[in-house]
């Protein structure tokens, strides 16, 4: 359900030195430490960090040193300085966000490409790309970057890479990878140096006698920020919000769907409807436990992760000093299943060599063990718990096991309020993710999970929310009397709720609205329609002028939002064509974002009297002029 828009970030410090008066020339660094290859990542979840940073690993097998960086943390512009460098090299592993946008850590440096006519001669690049089929603009960032450099003179290496998420991102970039490292030894006249190394980054301080008030809890940024809140409030300083209300919305069937109240007096945090709430989840206490008890380790012991290359920006792997417990309830990913280096690097701690070599036979980039990784793991969903489970001879460190795992990410609703109506509160609807495994475990979503529990009691004991708000594009009309129509089935009804307060709102204000239309869809019409009283109460006073709903399991061929369309698609053209209507799409981006552009595309053909390929450009035309939004996620 997280979604999907970028965000420009504050301009960064000019000058040499950034505001932490860290070094922001990347060359001087590389320079000082004797580094030849730089590593940049465009990294919205943490994917694209993790990658540059294994392939800045990598270089050391090839008698070459690498670092990666954040471009966020860097002046770019120094990319015509890089050749400086003997033999030096810039490899860009960038995500694309949303529909084709840079992620936010990348804005900066896709701006400056955009404007810049830097001479870049002499600058000898690679990119990987991270995306996502389902979404229309695949891999845009990674496309562009690859482009520009090569226009602004820069010289490709090696072909650029396109990691697929929707299929299986941790092969593609392995398939790259492998292909990758030949091309750079054969570009610059290098050899493997044969050693397959597992170095350790960070080294392990346990303390055994240290100030309570020292250590991290689960702050995302400033100790203590989560006792003494002080704004403006962000990714690095998430506000507590209290829940004041969680209703089970569905009257029935196996699901359960939820609508969350957060609220945010005296947190100065603004929004608009559309927008996204991004919170900061716990793993289970029980996952954690068990962790600890397979692993024989004290879970309360304090220790520091600090990183052994003193010149790294990055510290330490996550918050510290603080203990494995809140690590491994706050910090990292338990759920998710683990990425090929993480097998690759722990298979050295299994003691039966059956075993180990299966654990690294799955890391490995030849055939078999590819195919191995995706059905063992992939597939199987086997989380870092159940493979220590399933194969018993392993037994790593505790503290390795955290400096491997990747970071916990923050999980991303749309709205489902409007600031007009609700200004100190932010409402969410969501699904609680609980599914059997093909080795007959239960996986339950991290988020949906912990917010489920999340219920206000009697008491007026409130639980609470770390939280921020990330502006969106998914944007009402500036003008009200603009008609708009809203496609949004299951949980894409969300940021509608707060569209239709908001339309209502402006009504009430004696503004002139224009036609609000929406199509929603679930399943069965007693079980799993969502705010189905307010809709109904909406739809009386005309805030709402035409509820159309799809209940696709209730006969029996099923029926979707895009029929409900094609069944008034006289009506919906005359409001795109004639109403000048704002289109508006949330929910499923792998099956129903698209067959809804289909239906618009056949709407389109047949009253515009226009071809395939014609119907084609004018849905985009409403895109590139803002008409047609999406606000999707798979």
């Amino acid at each position: 359900m997280g979604c999907l828009y970028s965000v420009p970030q504050e301009e960064l410090t000019l000058g040499r030195t950034s505001s932490s008066g860290r070094e922001t020339s990347f060359v001087e660094k590389m320079k000082k430490t004797g580094r030849n290859i730089v590593v940049f990542y465009g990294s919205q979840t943490g994917t694209g960090e993790e990658f540059a940073n294994r392939l800045s690993k990598d270089a050391h097998r090839y008698g070459m040193r690498g670092m990666s960086a954040d471009p966020e943390e860097y002046d770019l512009s120094d990319l015509s300085r890089l050749s400086e460098i003997d033999n030096s090299l810039a490899v860009f592993c960038m995500a694309t966000y949303g529909e084709g946008d840079p992620t936010d850590n990348a804005q900066d440096f896709y701006d400056w490409l955009q404007e810049t006519d830097t001479d870049l001669t002499g600058l000898k690049f690679a990119v990987f790309g991270l995306g996502n089929k389902t979404y229309e603009h695949f891999n845009a960032m990674g496309k562009y970057v690859d482009k520009r450099l090569e226009q602004l003179g820069a010289q490709r290496i090696f072909e650029l890479g396109m990691g697929d998420d929707d299929g299986n991102l941790e092969e593609d970039f392995i398939t790259w990878r492998e292909q990758f490292w030949p091309a750079v030894c054969e570009h610059f006249g290098v050899e493997a140096t044969g050693e397959e190394s597992s170095i350790r980054q960070y080294e392990l301080v346990v303390h055994t006698d240290i100030n309570m008030n020292k250590v991290y809890t689960g702050e995302m940024g400033r100790l203590k920020s989560y006792e003494s809140q002080k704004p403006p409030f962000d990714a690095k300083n998430p506000f507590l919000a209290p829940v004041t209300l969680n209703r089970k919305l569905n009257q029935g069937g196996e699901r359960h769907l939820m609508h969350l109240e957060l609220d945010i007096s005296g947190s100065k945090i603004r929004y608009e409807s559309g927008d996204h709430v991004a919170v900061y989840p716990a793993n289970d206490t029980s996952l954690v436990n068990q962790i600890g008890e397979i692993l024989g380790a004290d879970l309360d012991t304090i220790m520091s992760l600090n990183n052994l290359d003193e010149e790294s920006n990055k510290k330490h792997p996550f918050p510290c000093p603080t203990t494995y417990r809140t690590a491994l309830t706050y910090y990292l990913d338990i759920t998710n299943p683990p990425r090929t280096n993480v097998l690759y690097e722990l298979a050295q701690y299994a003691t039966d060599p059956n075993e180990q070599e299966h654990l690294r036979k799955m890391a490995s980039s030849a055939a078999e063990g590819k195919t191995l990784y995706l059905n063992w793991v992939v597939e199987a969903r086997r989380n870092i718990l159940a493979i220590l489970q399933d194969v018993s001879s392993l037994r790593p460190p505790i503290d390795h096991l955290c400096e491997l795992l990747p970071r916990l990410q923050a999980r991303y609703y749309s709205i489902a309020s409007s600031s007009k109506v609700h200004p100190h509160s932010i409402h969410i609807c969501g699904v609680v993710v609980e599914y059997e495994t093909k080795t007959g475990r239960v996986n339950k979503g991290v988020a949906t999970t912990w917010l489920k529990n999340k219920v206000p009691n009697e008491n007026g004991h409130k639980l609470t929310v770390p939280m921020y708000v990330r502006k969106s594009q998914f944007r009402l009309p500036f003008k009200p009397s603009t008609p708009v129509i809203m496609i949004g089935p299951g949980t894409g009804i969300a940021p509608f709720v707060g569209f239709v307060q908001e339309r209502a709102w402006l009504k009430q204000q004696g503004k002139d609205v224009g036609e609000t239309v929406l199509y929603y869809g679930c399943r069965h019409e007693n079980e799993d329609y969502l705010y189905r009283e307010e809709l109904a109460q909406f739809h009386k006073e005309g805030a709402l002028t035409q509820l159309n709903v799809a209940f696709s399991r209730d006969q029996a061929q099923k029926v979707y939002v895009q029929h409900l369309l094609k069944e008034n698609k006289e009506g919906v053209w005359k409001l795109i064509h004639e109403g000048s209507a704002h289109i508006y799409v949330c929910g499923d981006a792998r099956n129903m974002a698209r067959d809804v552009h289909n239906a618009f595309y056949e709407i389109v053909a047949e009253f515009g009297s226009m071809t395939q390929p014609q119907a084609v450009d004018y849905v985009k035309k409403l895109m590139t002029k803002g008409r047609y939004s999406l606000d999707v996620w798979s």
